[in-house]
């Protein structure tokens, strides 16, 4: 089997990643690496002098490969991305996958005309401990789930085009959907514009996913601590998993409160409440974008549809926009609009094999 012929566009803050990836997986040819800056195509040509560099990323379509790694800026995501595809190259896209939701979905229907996969870098669903605490869930240890809460935060980076919630939260959206299997109906957000008077260094994010379940996200580019934290409080117990822990990066907290059965008087309110054992599973670590990577070059070479495909791509950039909405009209709730219904490819046409409508209601998030 010929390995899948590979070309990055954006060699910044992630492109150096995406590319030794590339280079090390041995199924993929890491062809060329694009760059409007001459001094990071310099350090490609240290590091890697067997892969070619180009200034203007449109070069790549004379080079005969297989698929591309957008990682520029968030705001150039849709015009690249929908080159590459409309070149007939499959496409991986950096989170956010667009800045609007109808560009998404223009991206999502041009993947899908010509059968080219397209797939979002939501690293974290790659990630061994969170797939570790969506098993947890999904066993039932935890029982009901109540609430999760996610904060994600540090100092920097600060970035002219994006604020906090578009740079840092779909990590944590990502994340959510991929442990709920399910989409919120309602967000609203706060924040605070303290640097820049005109972009958004810490966001408050509360979202309602219906039947009682909340979640609540801090993103913050304006704090003295690096926290990569996710808090999920069950019916029966408690769990933790922390990004920023080198071994123990889930904890699970036999802990809870049960409520009294009826009562008649504030004397006989007393709640039950259960302080046990904590519990460190083992995780064994794998790079995430390591995983990541090679999940999009055998998504390729077989036609499966990627975990973090277009429709979940899609479906966080509808939440942002809806945010975004709160954000600027004092914390409103804002609905949010389920996509449209339509089919969407579970093998590539490419691979000769058959195509199976779904509609976009049932498409997994997992």
């Amino acid at each position: 089997m010929n390995p899948v012929k590979i070309g990055v566009i954006g060699y910044g803050y992630w492109g150096p990643n995406l590319t030794r990836n590339f280079v090390e997986l041995p199924k993929s040819e890491l062809v060329a690496v694009a760059d409007m800056k001459e001094e990071r195509l310099q350090q490609v040509k240290r590091l890697y002098p067997q892969v070619q560099t180009v200034r203007d990323y449109r070069d790549l379509f004379a080079m005969g490969l297989d698929a591309v790694v957008v990682a520029t800026p968030p705001a150039t995501h849709y015009a690249i991305a929908r080159d590459c595809l409309e070149h007939g190259l499959h496409v991986l896209v950096e989170k956010p996958l667009t800045i609007r939701a109808q560009d998404a979905e223009d991206l999502i229907e041009v993947a899908e005309t010509n059968g080219l996969t397209l797939m979002v870098g939501n690293t974290f669903e790659y990630n061994a401990a969170v797939q570790a605490l969506k098993q947890i869930i999904d066993a039932g240890e935890l029982g009901e789930i109540y609430y999760i809460n996610a904060v994600r935060t540090n100092l920097g980076l600060y970035q002219p085009n994006v604020n906090a919630m578009w740079d840092l939260a779909p990590h944590d959206l990502s994340i959510l959907f991929y442990l709920l299997g399910k989409e919120p109906t309602s967000v609203s957000a706060m924040g605070g514009a303290s640097v820049f008077k005109h972009i958004h260094d810490v966001v408050y994010m509360h979202l309602k996913f219906g039947d009682n379940l909340l979640a609540h996200i801090h993103v913050s580019w304006l704090d003295p601590n690096k926290v990569r934290r996710i808090t999920v409080v069950g019916s029966k117990k408690m769990a933790v998993y922390d990004d920023v822990e080198n071994l123990e990066k889930i904890k699970i907290f036999d802990k809870g409160v049960d409520a009294p059965p009826y009562t008649d008087s504030f004397g006989e309110f007393q709640c039950s409440y259960r302080y046990g054992n904590i519990v460190v599973p083992h995780i064994q670590f794998v790079e995430p974008l390591r995983v990541e990577c090679d999940h999009f070059i055998n998504c390729i070479l077989t036609g499966e549809v990627p975990r973090s495909n277009g429709l979940v791509g899609l479906r966080i950039v509808k939440v942002l926009e809806a945010a975004s909405q709160s954000l600027h009209n004092n914390g409103q709730p804002y609905p949010i609009q389920p996509p449209p219904a339509r089919s969407w490819r579970i093998v590539s046409p490419r691979q000769g094999v058959s195509v199976v409508n779904h509609t976009s209601q049932t498409a997994p998030l997992s």
